[in-house]
């Protein structure tokens, strides 16, 4: 499983941590997409509501992508945003 959480810090504020999950806490959401399961903790779920995460691969390498629609400021990193 792979673990996506929201952390202060970052050029804008906050900052997208991808890790993978050892287990799962009574109070976290899972979402699966094609045999693969996302956990995200109650606290990081409320700034990145409705958002999309996908792997992406391209001449400079491969990442996790996250479109929050919540984020009203980012940075060239695609990483970090601010609310």
């Amino acid at each position: 499983m792979l673990r996506l959480a929201v952390e202060g810090g970052g050029c804008s504020g906050f900052q997208y941590k991808f890790d993978l999950a050892a287990g799962v806490d009574d109070d976290d959401a899972i979402s699966e997409t094609d045999g693969v399961k996302l956990v995200v903790d109650p606290v990081s779920l409320d700034l990145i509501a409705g958002s999309v995460v996908d792997f992406v691969e391209s001449l400079g390498g491969a990442a996790f992508k996250v479109e929050n629609p919540n984020a009203a400021a980012g940075c060239g990193c695609g990483s970090s945003f601010g609310i």
